[in-house]
């Protein structure tokens, strides 16, 4: 079932591996055509995340040693260049972070879709074999995302959304939020539990702050001193400047002890080694990020002395996607957002991003 549409559409297209110039605005690309069990989205607006950046600057070939910076990165290399490893099919239009309204169908999705208001889950799989992590793939990376004004995906990816909150505020979670729950859960974070969560002025950082007061743990947050104020106001037990390099004693100051049973990392870099010797015995790391420098230094002896439990955690299962939207609409998450950019304004939008300035996260609108 179809509707009228325009045959073209506005995107961002990326061209290639490499800088913001690989990043191309399109005014007449092609709007996509719903397959038979696809829906066809309206973007209302689509919110920036890592993936991406990293995904255009080859920032995951192992190749590489840096920082995540946005730039074309010496060293790296596009057949390694993706979150999965393999090579990326160019032109591709990246966003995974979708808020729309479905306005058409294929024949044989269900048409009582349209004109519902929907968030997208980026993890494609393969139904058949949905916990099979080698058959999944990420909406925006293998296959054309939200950076435009119209996108489509199979209806068992799209999930209905009842709330006041707008496009722009709704599309600062999938990626983040999602991110956050899954390494919640991968490191079985419980009431109680002390969580130290890197990062915490980001987008999955400020997931992790709020996702984890959610379950009643005590958080621990880390951030740069220009951001404490508002990341205080997310509800942690304490705020530490991230730079601090006695880190124990400060822990200790805080809260009364001077060790955390979870570090919820998302930065990796120089500040790694000090990160694990904050895990008490029988603790559980987690990773989801490493945009300070994924080359770290690590004593192993910290690692099986204490009998540690590292996790890594990218793949999110079945029905997590599902739990965020009904924290949404239970309103026991908000969303953070920093600011909004249209669509053709999207080198400014993620070059915002990538400097890093701001608290939660920042989207762009395909209709403004």
């Amino acid at each position: 079932m179809t509707t009228e549409l325009p045959k073209t559409m506005h995107a961002i297209v990326l061209t290639g591996h490499g800088g913001l110039d690989k990043l191309v605005f399109h005014n007449n690309w092609p709007t996509p055509v719903p397959e038979v069990d696809d829906v066809l989205i309206r973007v209302g607006a689509c919110g920036l995340n890592n993936t991406d950046v990293n995904t255009r600057s080859a920032w995951y070939s192992k190749g590489n040693m840096e920082a995540t910076t946005g730039d074309a990165l010496a060293g790296a290399a596009g057949e390694d260049g993706t979150w999965g490893g393999t090579s990326v099919s160019f032109p591709r239009i990246q966003g995974a972070d979708v808020a729309g309204i479905v306005v058409a169908v294929g024949q044989q999705a269900d048409a009582v879709l349209i004109g519902q208001r929907v968030l997208v889950d980026g993890w494609l799989r393969d139904w058949s074999d949905p916990m099979n992590l080698d058959k999944t793939s990420y909406f925006g990376s293998e296959c054309d995302g939200g950076y435009a004004e119209y996108t489509k995906v199979s209806q068992r990816q799209v999930h209905p959304i009842d709330c006041a909150l707008s496009d722009a505020e709704l599309a600062t979670f999938a990626c983040s939020y999602v991110t956050a729950e899954n390494m919640l859960n991968r490191a079985q974070v419980a009431a109680g539990d002390t969580v130290l969560v890197t990062g915490a002025s980001g987008g999955v950082g400020s997931a992790l702050v709020q996702l984890a007061n959610r379950r009643d743990a005590v958080v621990v947050a880390l951030c740069g001193a220009d951001k404490a104020k508002a990341v205080n106001d997310l509800g942690p037990a304490a705020v530490l400047e991230r730079n601090a390099a006695d880190l124990r004693p400060r822990l200790q100051a805080a809260i009364g002890r001077d060790t955390v049973d979870v570090v919820a990392d998302v930065i990796g870099g120089v500040l790694w080694p000090q990160l694990i010797d904050t895990i008490a015995r029988g603790g559980r790391y987690t990773c989801a990020g490493a945009i300070a420098g994924p080359v770290v230094e690590f004593d192993l002896r910290t690692f099986y002395l204490r009998d540690l439990i590292f996790t890594g955690a990218t793949v999110a299962p079945p029905g997590v996607f599902a739990d965020l939207v009904r924290y949404i609409e239970q309103d026991e998450i908000r969303p953070l957002l920093a600011a909004t950019f249209p669509l053709s304004q999207f080198h400014a939008a993620q070059q915002a991003f990538i400097d890093k300035h701001h608290v939660g996260n920042i989207v762009v609108c395909p209709g403004t």
